[in-house]
């Protein structure tokens, strides 16, 4: 008997779960209107020795599945957006090395994807210093990134915030896919979990009076 309490109990939170996850697929208007979207390095990540193109190559593989799937269009750094999207892949192991790099989202050309309002508020990355008084050492040898052991999740991220209002960062997000290999090259779960999430909010909307 005790042990059908409990099954029971489970099976009840199983159904409250489910139910709260549907109603945070609700997703506000601005991102159904959406028609341009952003998609940039989040500025807390750092940078893992033994794959230092992960986040460079998951943004370009978030920009691809975008175009693939027709709906936002893809802009430049230094252009207005509707959306920014800011990924983040996770670490290989718990316990991991790694490069602190404010630069990541820079690309060739003058702008910066951080600029127009997009940073977050703080500092990012390593402060510049010449070091101790006294100190011999280079501006430039005291501003080089170190490597450093960090404790971070293994799970990659998706989210999805407003680009028209200033810092979007500092907002909530609309919409956040958080999994392990959500960012997985070249088929990128979390786009087509954004789509479906689009899809469902926008069947919900058709349906209200």
């Amino acid at each position: 008997m005790r042990l059908r309490s409990i099954a029971v109990v489970v099976a009840l939170f199983a159904g409250s779960f489910a139910l709260a996850k549907g109603k945070k697929d609700i997703l506000p208007p601005y991102v159904l209107n959406a028609k341009t979207v952003l998609v940039v390095i989040d500025p807390d990540s750092d940078i893992d020795p033994e794959d230092p193109r992960a986040n460079e190559i998951a943004r370009k593989d978030v920009e691809a599945a975008l175009v693939k799937w027709g709906r936002l269009e893809p802009m430049i750094a230094g252009r207005p957006a509707d959306l920014i999207i800011v990924v983040r892949r996770g670490q290989k192991r718990p316990i991991s090395e790694t490069i602190p790099d404010a630069r990541q989202n820079d690309r060739t050309g003058p702008t910066n994807p951080l600029d127009s309002g997009v940073q977050p508020g703080g500092q990012r990355g390593q402060p510049a210093s010449s070091g101790p008084i006294g100190s011999t050492q280079s501006n430039s040898q005291a501003s080089v990134p170190s490597i450093q052991a960090e404790m971070g999740q293994q799970d990659d991220t998706f989210a999805v915030y407003d680009g028209s209002v200033q810092r979007p960062l500092d907002m909530p997000p609309a919409w956040r896919y958080v999994a392990r290999d959500g960012l997985r090259p070249h088929s990128v779960p979390a786009v087509d979990e954004f789509r479906k999430a689009v899809a469902a909010a926008e069947k919900a909307a058709e349906k209200k009076p």
